[in-house]
């Protein structure tokens, strides 16, 4: 299968291509780093032509309340490409839960993107993936203070970027699901414990403080970023990952 991987290039997206490649198939990156812009549409046309599936891993710039327009445009011009092209199947990345926290900018401008391709002219699947065990460093930087880190409860299930682009991958060559598919990591954790564990193994002079009013998480009202009895569970423990890394 020829599969355009929009966004090939990051994260995720690289090792989309490496996987997809690794199993035969032909994975053509894209970016703005190869001249493909999605919001301009310069270069999409030409991205997807010939394709036979999409696959949708671009990001917002931002998290802010500019980020709605951005999936309105990039999925509008995606969409019509694929359509042009005679797209059969199309694929994006998105998160668990998402549609449950609107007090979040981000997550109601996911949702959109969600709804967009769902409404949209060509048959997809959407792949919901739970909270990126490498994002943790980050998640930790927003909220630390000198040597505190302060961090909710929020329960959160860390999943390894890797299996989040198999997951991606094994849909873009299977039957359009026209709906959604959630993938999570094997064990739940209160963020803060969570960041307690991270520097515990990485230990650089910092330390937790829980705090339930901290960080774009605050807002999380339960479980809702965990996988539920649908979601597939992938192997990799944190402690497991956080070690090889």
């Amino acid at each position: 299968m020829k599969i355009a991987v929009i966004g090939g290039t990051g994260l995720i997206g690289s090792k989309v291509v490496e996987r997809l490649k690794a199993d035969g198939h032909e994975a053509v990156p894209s970016s703005k780093s190869t001249g493909v812009d999605v919001i301009s549409g310069e270069g999409v046309e030409k991205a997807v032509a010939g394709a036979d599936v999409v696959v949708d891993l671009t990001n917002s710039p931002t998290f802010d309340d500019a980020a709605p327009e951005f999936f309105r445009q990039s999925m509008g011009n995606l969409l019509a490409a694929a359509r042009k092209a005679g797209v059969g199947h199309f694929v994006m990345l998105s998160i668990v839960g998402v549609d449950q926290v609107p007090e979040l900018d981000y997550y109601r401008a996911k949702t959109l993107q969600e709804e967009l391709l769902a409404a949209g002219p060509v048959p997809y699947s959407i792949v919901r993936a739970t909270q990126f065990m490498e994002f943790m460093d980050a998640v930790m930087s927003w909220t630390a203070d000198g040597d505190t880190v302060r961090l909710p409860t929020t329960p959160i299930q860390p999943i390894a970027a890797q299996e989040v682009a198999d997951a991606v991958a094994e849909a873009a060559v299977g039957s359009p699901l026209r709906g959604v598919h959630n993938v999570a990591g094997p064990e739940v954790f209160p963020l803060d414990e969570l960041g307690r564990i991270t520097l515990t193994a990485r230990p650089d002079g910092r330390t937790v403080v829980t705090d339930d009013t901290a960080g774009m998480f605050a807002v999380v009202r339960g479980d809702v970023l965990t996988g539920k009895g649908d979601a597939s569970r992938a192997p990799t423990r944190y402690a497991d990952w956080l070690a090889s890394h």
